[in-house]
């Protein structure tokens, strides 16, 4: 039977995993990191934070330049990192380009009490697309509201909008403590997942629902958006599935070193460049996709070497 999770021993995480894997893992170099690229998944660094953020950023515009009425096209995003999105909004406006064919899809949202959090919400995702993104952009410019597809806790609607003939050029993400994209958690140690996690095929048949969260990703919220108040951040949300994951042409996903650290960055890294899947690490499951970028901000690689403070 596998070890127990460090974190919680009612869950699984990459603490259940083979000790000489994390060994390999904390071992890698910046320079080892860079060569994991291989046929289907490229590893790219950038000197700069603003390097970093402007090429997130252009991958909106390529994917929206690329929509046509008769054959539209979206990206699909992530709240963390934002610092992408006033930059999104900014090139429309001063390129003035027309981008009312194209569409978004939230990655994303909390759910309280069975119901996604309102607009309203301090820490809603819906919101802090449209203020930081949307609701910047010339309204002449800017795609209609049903070209905007946030996930609700009645998930219908949004699944369905992944059926509806329109192009996911790219689904972005970052990073979190737990190595998922999205809110694709590890599961729970219970039931017939209590001595194994999900199967890879198990794992990539999910499709967007609502997450119990794994108390890592409730506390790196709290720290990274609610200023470590644990209290503020919900055990719920709803996320959107690797089975439309799969349907997006590339999966780009950013580490600008804020989200998760330089263990996880490396960890996620290798099992996706040697194919070791292991839904524990819901991040690996990625090691299937045809086409995979990891995009590293140099200096937020930073070193897996014992350091007291």
């Amino acid at each position: 039977m596998r070890k127990l999770s460090s974190i919680s021993p009612d869950w699984w995480d990459y603490t259940t995993l083979d000790s000489e894997l994390i060994r390999d893992a904390a071992a890698l170099t910046p320079e080892k990191l860079r060569r994991l690229s291989r046929p289907g998944f490229q590893v790219v660094f950038y000197d700069t934070l603003e390097d970093f953020y402007l090429a997130e950023a252009l991958e909106y515009i390529a994917a929206w330049k690329a929509s046509t009425a008769d054959n539209p096209v979206g990206i699909c995003g992530p709240i963390g990192p934002t610092e992408q999105l006033p930059l999104v909004a900014r090139i429309v406006n001063a390129l003035a380009l027309d981008i009312r064919s194209g569409h978004f899809w939230g990655m994303d949202e909390w759910v309280v009490d069975g119901r996604e959090v309102p607009v309203s919400h301090p820490l809603s995702f819906e919101k802090a697309d449209r203020d930081l993104c949307f609701s910047r952009i010339d309204r002449k410019r800017v795609m209609p509201d049903a070209h905007l597809h946030f996930p609700k806790a009645d998930t219908r609607g949004y699944r369905g909008s992944w059926e509806a003939g329109v192009r996911c050029a790219v689904m972005q993400g970052g990073q979190g403590d737990v190595k998922h994209w999205a809110f694709n958690d590890p599961f729970r140690r219970k039931g017939k997942h209590r001595n194994a996690p999900p199967s890879a095929a198990e794992f990539r048949a999910l499709s967007t629902r609502v997450v119990d969260l794994h108390p890592l990703t409730v506390a790196q919220n709290a720290r990274t958006s609610g200023g470590g108040n644990i209290s503020l951040v919900p055990t719920q949300a709803v996320s959107v599935g690797p089975l439309e994951t799969w349907k997006a042409d590339k999966v780009s996903i950013w580490h600008a070193g804020n989200h998760d650290n330089p263990f996880g960055q490396r960890l996620t890294s290798l099992m996706i460049a040697k194919r070791i899947v292991d839904t524990a690490v819901p991040m690996s499951v990625l090691a299937d996709h045809p086409n995979v970028q990891f995009n590293f901000y140099r200096q937020g690689i930073g070193s897996c070497q014992v350091e007291m403070h």
